[in-house]
């Protein structure tokens, strides 16, 4: 069994897919046509054929209030591992990106948690 594909709940897909292209570097992957929204998946830039992130739009009550919930209890929608966290907290500052936490570490690693723009907390983090 093999992790192939992995959902983010956003508040909007055309943001989301700004922020996860133009600042954090990851590439487009899908952008198909579905209906009102669309079926939209980014991938790493250093894995282009690895598991794909699916831009899924909040339209669901009950995915907006998860959505919700978890940012406003400061918990992390999802997490993505970084080689060098320094540099990659630089170069995410130098973008505009929002870091809640800064990298902070935590015995087992380095971790920091950044704003997406879209409604949700990521965390980054570097073992």
């Amino acid at each position: 069994m093999k992790i192939r594909l992995t959902s983010i709940i956003v508040d909007d897909q055309d943001k989301a897919l700004e922020f996860y292209t133009g600042r954090l570097g990851f590439l487009k992957k899908m952008e198909l046509p579905a209906g009102e929204y669309k079926w939209l998946t980014v991938v790493s830039a250093e894995e282009p054929d690895g598991p794909q992130v699916s831009l899924e739009p909040n339209v669901n009550p009950a995915a907006k209030a998860y959505q919700k919930a978890l940012y406003e209890g400061g918990i992390p929608m999802h997490t993505f591992q970084v080689d060098d966290m320094q540099k990659e907290h630089e170069r995410l500052k130098g973008a505009g990106v929002v870091f809640r936490t800064p990298p902070t570490n935590m015995g087992w690693g380095t971790m920091a948690v950044i704003e997406d723009t879209c409604g949700n907390l990521i965390m980054l983090f570097q073992a």
